[in-house]
């Protein structure tokens, strides 16, 4: 029996999503650091999946007893594979209700193998600060979905996890966008909510067949605003003519620096850290977008620019990850990283791109007679 061919939408979904949890594992392990201290540590560029920074990995840091490295995915992966999970439930797009409704019972209700605790846990008990805020307001407060956000430090929470609204909307870098501002209502505000919608206007548009790194970075920096908007400006001029992720570093982080309200120092915020404001950004997506433009949409390339990078290195190389993979497909991704990051992590790594690649048939249906309804409506109106 001949096997069925895979079509170009789940090599692409399964790209985006495999590429994404590469990212994450390879740069969980030197989250939180300069890449000088990251090359002190091991003794030069991290070219591939390394061990934890701590041997005694479990008490270093109580505040995040996580065994970060040795190929295990952090809570970026988990983030994004619940959210699979509630589009597999749910067959349709989503918004802040869906998050109320579906995903904060996932982080609550029923144990899944966290990786970096070496147990099954509840997915609460593995995501930081801002992500438990989901739980504290919208589980015990109630509060309105579409503003439960605002008040929450403003990060990267949000936007770490919405490559699966980029695939959702695969082709339509618009709707992307305004479906992740909707469904990231419920967990962030501000510049932290608005990279969650740049972040899934750039998967959906590196979906298109014929993608590219430079049109999937264009088409969203046209679609963001504010300080967002400016400070992928500022990393698409220093990446403009670079093609080494090594050279590249300094240059993103110098292009950044104006925008990025944590300071110099990562784990010594600046006073206005994490606040909202109109003309700042997060760090870890323009910077992203610089290293999909400097790897000129490889993988390989990109997750390594965003791992030395340091700083919040996995939520870099992650969305890194996810665009190139989503650009190039699941052959784009490092078969070796893959396969022992998923060995490790105990965790298929593909299957979340093949649920998506049937949610997005369902949607594509959905949609088109929602427009036929419109269009027939249109028609008898003019």
């Amino acid at each position: 029996m001949t096997p069925e061919k895979t079509s170009r939408l789940e090599e692409k979904s399964v790209g985006a999503l495999v590429g994404s949890a590469v990212g994450d594992a390879i740069g969980g392990a030197v989250e939180g650091w300069t890449p000088e201290a990251i090359r002190e540590r091991h003794g030069g560029w991290v070219t591939g999946i390394v061990g934890p920074w701590y041997d005694d990995w479990r008490t270093a840091r109580p505040i995040a007893p996580y065994h970060k490295g040795d190929g295990h995915i952090t809570d970026d992966t988990l983030m994004t594979h619940a959210l699979v999970e509630v589009y597999d439930e749910r067959r349709a797009h989503l918004d802040a209700y869906a998050v109320a409704e579906s995903l904060v019972p996932k982080m609550l209700n029923g144990t899944r193998w966290v990786p970096e605790l070496e147990a099954d846990a509840l997915l609460l008990q593995r995501v930081f600060l801002a992500e438990k805020w989901l739980v504290a307001r919208l589980h015990y407060g109630h509060v309105d979905p579409r503003e439960a956000g605002v008040g929450n430090i403003v990060n990267c929470g949000a936007a770490m996890y919405m490559a699966p609204v980029g695939i959702a909307n695969a082709g339509d870098p618009e709707g992307a966008y305004a479906e992740a501002l909707d469904v990231a209502g419920a967990h962030q505000s501000s510049y932290g909510r608005e990279a969650a919608g740049v972040f899934a206007a750039a998967v959906a548009a590196a979906m298109i067949p014929g993608a590219t790194a430079a049109s999937a970075v264009a088409t969203a920096l046209g679609l963001a605003k504010d300080g967002t908007r400016r400070a992928v400006e500022a990393v698409v001029e220093a990446a403009d003519g670079i093609t080494d992720w090594e050279q590249a570093i300094p240059l993103l982080r110098k292009a950044i620096e104006p925008y990025d309200t944590v300071g110099p120092n990562y784990r010594e915020l600046s006073m206005d850290a994490r606040r909202p404001s109109r003309t700042k950004a997060i760090e870890e997506l323009p910077v992203a977008l610089g290293f999909v433009l400097v790897s000129e949409g490889d993988v390989r390339r990109a997750v390594l620019g965003g791992t030395n990078y340091g700083r919040d290195a996995d939520s870099i190389a992650s969305m890194a990850g996810a665009i190139t993979g989503a650009l190039s497909g699941r052959d784009g991704v490092p078969a070796d990283w893959a396969a022992e990051i998923a060995l490790a992590s105990k965790t298929d790594l593909e299957q979340p791109g093949r649920v998506m690649a049937s949610v997005v048939k369902d949607i594509r249906t959905a949609d088109a007679e929602r427009w036929a309804r419109r269009a027939a409506a249109l028609d008898a109106l003019v």
